[in-house]
């Protein structure tokens, strides 16, 4: 192999020198860097875990980068070495050995043989085994190499300094749930609440196990950077298990509410049922008044007191006894919105029944109105009027009374004093 000139320019003494100090502060750095590597609690933890999955293929790759990364730095610190000892056999070295300093420093003077390289053969030749490096681009390379190891280790022990912990907390939360809910009866196959409290544990130890076994799985990198370990873990199954496990707690919390005033909702339940049988009662009891006093008039039916509602009252106090509070939550909500239905029917048809009562009331009220009014503009002596006020009150007082003729004897009343009011002269000038 021919000697080759040095690349560049022949450096000069002071060059030489700054690069020289340049290089062992890059030499520190890198040294620091790697033991820092060594040493690191992700680093340890990749060591001791069986891994899987993608965490398991990305650490092999790694550890095979990390070797690499020592054997770098060792034909590195050799070069260094041979540069500084060439440096060091003369204070005022000649443009000879000038040109060799140039040389060790900027040529491609660091051979490295790397077995683990598998490169493809090219058009030209057979594939490389080797590789030379100037120390410029092999502390860029060393750099390279560093930052994908660094970016996997600091991966690695973010998800396992995050999601297990989280993990464990939400495991007791979810704990303490399940003891809550075995008190009040919540159980699997008895309760959805149970069911699903089994299926949140399910899904936590699996997560865990994962997430222990395979971190890399569980991590998503920031958009746009490429910094080691920029991004941050994947909580989306955590944060699923969390909702799943408030919204199972806030059912259990109801079930204990229950609990606690069961027994004053059960006396408003009977009271509110009780209202409603009243109701329909007196509303039965109008019902046939106003077949006996209205004539003519459509009276609607009226229900039966409300048996079945009464029924489950008796099953939701069945359930307080046996102290299965599980299935009274559900039941007593039901209970309660069809009760306040029931008292609202009732309500509605007493009104509908007594519909035609409170038309007759209102015909007999606008009669003694007017007939007051009459009076007190001084036509209560009028025939016409007085004949006309005779034959309405006699219907409306009368049994049965026909309300639509009624009526019509009110309006006649009305209009007869409306024109005795209107007209000239007094009642005394019409006789």
């Amino acid at each position: 192999m021919g000697v080759t000139g040095p690349p560049g320019p022949v450096m000069d003494r002071d060059e030489v020198d700054r690069a020289l100090a340049r290089l062992g502060a890059e030499h520190k750095a890198i040294e620091d860097s790697l033991l820092a590597l060594q040493d690191h609690a992700g680093r340890r933890l990749l060591e001791g875990a069986e891994l899987t999955g993608t965490t398991r293929e990305r650490w092999q790759t790694t550890e095979e980068t990390i070797t690499r990364l020592w054997t770098y730095f060792d034909a590195y610190t050799a070069a260094v070495h041979d540069v500084r000892e060439l440096r060091s056999r003369r204070r005022w070295p000649g443009r000879e050995e000038l040109a060799e300093l140039t040389e060790r420093l900027r040529g491609e003077t660091v051979h490295l043989s790397d077995g683990q390289q598998r490169l493809p053969e090219s058009l030209t030749g057979p594939a490389r085994l080797s590789e030379s490096f100037t120390l410029e681009r092999l502390v860029k390379r060393m750099n390279e190499l560093y930052a994908a190891s660094l970016d996997v280790i600091v991966t690695a022990d973010a998800v396992w300094s995050a999601l297990p912990a989280r993990i464990d907390l939400l495991a007791a939360e979810l704990g303490r749930t399940r003891s809550l809910a075995h008190s009040v009866g919540v159980r699997p196959g008895e309760h959805p609440a149970g069911d699903e409290l089994e299926a949140i544990t399910a899904e936590l130890a699996a997560l865990r196990a994962q997430v222990v076994s395979d971190p890399l799985a569980f991590w998503r990198p920031a958009a746009g950077s490429s910094a080691p370990g920029g991004g941050r873990p994947d909580t989306v199954r955590y944060d699923r298990a969390a909702l799943a496990l408030e919204d199972v707690r806030r059912e259990i919390e109801a079930v204990l509410a229950v609990r606690q005033d069961s027994e004053e909702r059960l006396l408003r339940l009977r009271d509110v049922l009780s209202r409603a049988d009243r109701t329909l009662t007196e509303a039965r009891s109008a019902r046939g008044e106003v077949l006996a006093k209205i004539a003519a008039s459509e009276v609607p039916a009226v229900s039966g007191p409300p048996t079945a509602l009464q029924e489950r009252l008796a099953t939701a106090a069945e359930y307080r006894r046996h102290a299965q509070w599980h299935r009274l939550s559900p039941l007593l909500e039901s209970l309660e919105r069809e009760a306040e239905d029931e008292l609202m029917r009732a309500r509605e048809s007493l009104t509908a029944v007594t519909a035609p009562l409170a038309v007759r009331a209102e015909l007999r009220g606008r009669l003694d109105a007017y007939k007051a009014k009459v009076a007190r503009l001084g036509a209560a002596e009028d025939p016409l009027l007085i004949e006309r006020y005779d034959a309405a009150r006699r219907m409306l007082w009368s049994a049965p009374c026909d309300l639509r003729v009624a009526e019509q004897a009110v309006l006649r009343y009305q209009q007869a004093a409306a024109e005795v009011l209107s007209g000239p002269g007094d009642a005394r000038g019409r006789q």
